[in-house]
């Protein structure tokens, strides 16, 4: 056993080995920011999607996953849409999936073996956790997701920046000798949950995150007396029953299961049938987010294996339920952005258009939407669609005699957001006279001497290299309620084709049918 004076010494070798790498605190700075989000917060849904958005990457990755077959609900139609994503797959499932995502290319040697298994084994510990939500009494007990995808930090950092100790560590385990606890004492000299819980203190995560990592007195457990208790319990089950889906070892499934029946049965709610319901759900769910995340080979042929060092029972573990489960991957060309123009937009913009006026279609027709989530597909829409870098809904503002934006996309979004403020008094500038005849316009080349001329002093001051940009007036029962403002900083000679314009009313005539619903 190391004594105390060489275990503070490891400890302090780690953390100064893993904030000398300058990837891994603005990893933790990107995980702190989605964590602090709350799905109970209209504008939490927006900074996710732009979050999102601002990572090309993850864009793809959350996009796919929506596609997958796991979470499409209309067959052969894909979204493309982040916003939808965010519908289809709810706050919770993106913000979780987007936080196992930046943890999985935010980890140096992703490809070492060990590396790897951590990473599979925190993603499914998350998923089976986000199931026990869903038959616990504590329905807003979300957060939990995010616990058991951290609970193996530790384990995760020690795999990647100290393969030595992470050998011997799990040397001990493997022998039979030894729990995780117990090994990490003989290896670290310290429990080595204590180094997780330092990692998420210097990340900013909410102690109420930090404390659900913490594992219940041996035992069998009872019914939590609250919510805190109770994500202990569902955060250490999630741990332990990892085997169940990604070992390859099909010997001793059923004592595996009576163990964790024995420990959590009666603090969970779970009884046989419904331990194997959950476990079959979140295999498939897992099986999707390792795929999306490249940890997994989409090959349904192909098993998922790993280590069941998590299960602390010393037994072997389940044989794997999802290496049956076809997951399709496939794209519609015609909703990818194959090839753009220099100014940025799209070849296909028309068939990136129609998908999305498809898309607010059916959000329209279900009736169960929120107006602000509604107004981000449209902004994303038009944003993707046509390439702008900008984009922007603006809408009168009585007291202030102006137009405010209110909801932006976009490079330097915030920071326009406060700053664009259009004059309501009439003027013979570009803006007022696009709203005063309700003359939806697109400008190919602002730097054309007439164009020039009548280009608002505010606009050229906030933008000063924009070379093309668009303009749509709202207006409905012949009062003008806003407009829609987005640009770009490349000319645009290709323009528009006359169905492109068609389109581009009619996705504004969706925005202002949803204002009038509303």
């Amino acid at each position: 056993m190391i004594n105390k004076e060489d275990s503070e010494t490891i400890k302090e070798s780690l953390l100064e080995t893993f904030s000398s790498d300058p990837d891994l605190p603005a990893l933790g700075s990107s995980i702190s920011r989605i964590v602090q989000l709350s799905s109970s917060d209209d504008e939490s849904i927006q900074q996710l999607a732009f979050f999102v958005l601002s990572d090309v990457s993850l864009t793809q990755k959350i996009l796919r996953l929506s596609n997958s077959v796991a979470y499409r609900n209309t067959p052969n139609k894909s979204n493309t849409s982040i916003t939808k994503a965010i519908f289809l797959l709810g706050f919770n499932s993106v913000q979780t999936c987007a936080l196992a995502m930046l943890l999985v290319d935010g980890m140096p040697e992703k490809n070492a073996e060990q590396v790897r298994n951590e990473l599979m084994q925190a993603l499914a510990a998350s998923m089976i956790s986000r199931e026990l939500v869903k038959i616990s009494i504590y329905k807003d007990a979300e957060e939990i997701a995010i616990a058991a995808l951290f609970k193996n930090l530790g384990r995760l950092l020690l795999a990647a920046y100290r393969h030595d100790l992470y050998q011997n560590f799990i040397a001990l385990i493997e022998q039979g000798t030894h729990t995780p606890t117990q090994a990490s004492m003989q290896v670290l000299g310290f429990n080595i949950d204590s180094l997780t819980e330092t990692i998420l203190e210097k990340w900013n995560i909410p102690l109420s995150i930090i404390q659900s990592i913490k594992n219940r007195p041996a035992g069998n457990l009872s019914t939590a007396k609250n919510k805190q208790e109770w994500q202990q319990q569902a955060a250490e089950f999630s741990a332990k029953a990892i085997p169940l889906i990604l070992s390859n070892d099909n010997n001793s499934i059923d004592e595996l299961k009576n163990k964790l029946l024995e420990r959590f049965g009666k603090a969970l709610n779970l009884d046989r049938m419904r331990l194997d319901q959950l476990i079959s759900d979140a295999s498939t769910e897992t099986r999707t987010l390792l795929i999306n995340t490249n940890l997994l080979d989409s090959d349904r042929n192909k098993k998922i294996a790993t280590d069941a060092t998590h299960a602390e029972f010393n037994i072997s573990a389940e044989e794997s339920l999802i290496e049956d489960l076809i997951v399709s991957d496939e794209e519609n060309s015609d909703v990818q952005i194959i090839e753009r123009y220099p100014s940025g937009k799209p070849y296909n913009a028309r068939s990136l258009l129609l998908t999305g006026i498809q898309d607010v279609t059916e959000v329209l027709g279900s009736g169960n939407y929120k107006l602000e989530n509604l107004i981000m597909l449209i902004l994303e829409i038009y944003y993707n669609s046509l390439g702008f870098n900008f984009i922007a809904l603006c809408l009168r503002d009585s007291k202030m005699n102006c137009f405010r934006a209110r909801s932006v996309l976009g490079s330097n979004s915030f920071k326009y957001q406060k700053e664009i403020n259009v004059p309501t008094m009439e003027s013979n500038d570009l803006f007022h006279l696009s709203l005063k005849k309700n003359a939806d316009l697109l400008i190919s080349d602002a730097h054309i001497p007439k164009i020039g001329r009548i280009i608002p002093s505010w606009h050229k001051e906030l933008f000063p290299k924009v070379q093309s940009f668009m303009i749509l007036p709202l207006v409905t029962n012949n009062k003008t309620i806003g407009l829609l403002y987005a640009n770009r900083e490349l000319k645009a000679p290709e323009g528009i084709t006359t169905e492109e314009t068609k389109l581009i009313k009619l996705l504004k005539g969706q925005l202002l049918t949803a204002f009038n619903i509303k």
